[in-house]
């Protein structure tokens, strides 16, 4: 069965019918209009332009507008009944169908999400991660465990949507209640066993996972990031709490949790019975032994309940240690024998996480999605640790800051990036509706503040292209450079308009025009024009 292009279409062929008097009793909406007793659903629909023959329209408050104001031309595509709250009931007259008005409807959506697509999540497996960095890379691997077992999969993060090995793009790290319920009811449809799903602190705050059943639970790490969203720091991790909480409606049965950082630690205490896991001391889950680590692969051994688990990694970086141990633990949580999951681990790439670039040059070329100071911070420190085993190389890092994100993570981008390089060039990333320059400034207002002595040469390129292209340059046979921010990305968002870019793309083209310009061939027609 073939999966749709976009994940908006993402939909079960077919859907259950539910009575939409079911539904008033679910949610305790009172109505208006139409009556609903002879009208049934067949889907959910927060978009005007997705909707689809049998949908109720939910009408929610949104950033910009109110979704009441597409509630006319919703209807006008097929749906039979709209769900809203009062003011979006006053935007609108007569439409001809039942209006089931509630006083909270987002509190309920995910509920009502769930009850009108049959409780797909019941019947599967499905893991949850969260955390600030590794949400990508461990559910990467942790779907290369469960496959392993035999187990059908799927996969729903930050860089595509996946079921059965069929790719659709991601618009959000954690889709909307209504979409997330119909990925799952075709999930199920189509024969997948255990979903691994990414989980970002705004889908735990704004309800987004209300009324999935979430078999395990997996926290990575906190730091500094979405600050701009969040209150403050214990507010973004009590919005991650709410994955292991045991009185949370979305609580995980089995919470698996990294307690190599305070938070973890933190979190990890608060719970009953916890599985946690640790690169650095006491855990149920722990590393046995040394890391060892060459041309860019490592290996350890991971020490559980059971017993001890070789593990080999194409990833580089003791932070990916730490993913691959966690994903260990949690597909042994999901009912999969850790000898059967760690060797799957093995072949795993994630697409720009820690990502080469080959072109047949001397040096490393390197595209990570590092965009916050922490994660700066780990992947510097890893290539720091390459160039040493070799013994030789300089480290560039190529950086630039989000606009309409958190500002308060830029000057500490800038200062994580200088620390570790021997050239921090500081270029944009998606300015998106902010002044470019502006946000170059606060990130090389950050990188200046460290000391001279502690930092190398610093420039400022506001072209990505361009800024990418010197780095590349300056590069000698031994050295490393690094493309931080965009990772995966295939666009520059720059004043509402977003440009075709990708870092890898970018990188590649680069690093074709530097060797054709020191190709043999070149030197040879070098000096006979000359």
């Amino acid at each position: 069965m073939p999966v749709q292009s976009s994940p908006h279409a993402l939909r079960p062929v077919n859907p259950p019918t539910t009575p939409l008097p079911a539904l008033l009793d679910l949610t305790g909406a009172t109505t208006r209009g139409a009556d609903p007793a002879p009208v049934s659903v067949t889907g959910i629909e927060q978009r005007s332009n997705a909707v689809r023959p049998g949908d109720l329209f939910a009408a929610l408050p949104g950033a910009h507008a109110h979704g009441a104001r597409f509630a006319a031309d919703a209807v006008a595509r097929g749906a039979v009944a709209v769900f809203t709250d009062p003011a979006g009931a006053a935007e609108f007259g007569d439409l001809g169908v039942p209006v089931l008005v509630s006083e909270r409807p987002r509190a309920v959506l995910g509920e009502l999400s769930a009850e009108i697509y049959g409780h797909p999540s019941d019947r599967l497996r499905i893991v949850g991660i969260t955390g600030t960095s590794g949400k990508t890379t461990t559910s990467y691997l942790v779907e290369a465990g469960l496959a392993a077992a035999g187990l059908s999969t799927g996969l729903i993060g930050t860089i595509e949507t996946r079921i059965g090995g069929q790719r659709v793009p991601s618009a959000l790290t954690t889709p909307e209640a209504p979409q997330l319920h119909a990925m799952f009811a075709a999930m199920v449809e189509q024969g997948v066993d255990a979903v691994v799903m990414e989980v970002s602190s705004h889908a735990l705050a704004l309800g987004r996972v209300d009324g999935v059943r979430f078999a395990v639970g997996a926290f990575t790490n906190l730091s500094q990031d979405h600050l701009d969203f969040h209150a403050d720091f214990e507010d973004y991790f009590a919005a991650k709490r709410k994955l292991f909480e045991a009185d949370s409606p979305v609580a995980a049965r089995v919470p698996v949790i990294c307690v190599d950082d305070e938070w973890g630690t933190r979190l990890a205490a608060s719970l009953a019975a916890p599985v946690t896991v640790s690169t650095t001391g006491a855990a149920d889950w722990r590393v046995a032994g040394e890391v060892t680590a060459r041309g860019g692969e490592q290996e350890f051994v991971a020490a559980g309940p059971g017993g001890e688990v070789p593990v080999r990694l194409r990833l580089p970086g003791r932070y990916n240690v730490a993913n691959a141990l966690l994903a260990v633990a949690v597909c042994a949580a999901a009912g999969v024998e850790p000898a059967v999951a760690a060797p799957a681990l093995a072949a795993v790439d994630v697409p720009g996480r820690t990502q080469r670039i080959e072109r047949g040059q001397e040096f490393l070329a390197v595209v990570d999605y590092a965009h916050k100071p922490a994660a700066i911070e780990s992947v510097v420190r890893t290539l720091r640790g390459h160039l040493a085993a070799a013994g030789t190389g300089r480290l560039a890092v190529v950086v630039g800051a989000g606009g309409d994100r958190d500002a308060a993570k830029r000057p500490l981008m800038g200062a994580a990036g200088a620390r570790g390089a021997d050239l921090l060039v500081v270029t944009d990333d998606n300015p998106r509706s902010e002044d470019p320059a502006a946000i170059r400034a606060a990130v090389l207002a950050g990188a200046r503040e460290v000391p001279e002595a502690e930092r190398g040469e610093v420039r400022e390129i506001g072209d990505r292209a361009a800024a990418i292209a010197a780095a590349l340059a300056w590069a000698h046979p031994g050295d490393v450079v690094l493309v931080a921010g965009k990772g995966h990305e295939a666009g520059q968002e720059i004043q509402g308009v977003k440009h075709a870019f990708d870092d890898r793309e970018v990188v590649a083209r680069a690093l074709d025009s530097l060797l054709a310009q020191h190709s043999p061939e070149t030197d040879a027609e070098d000096l006979t024009v000359s």
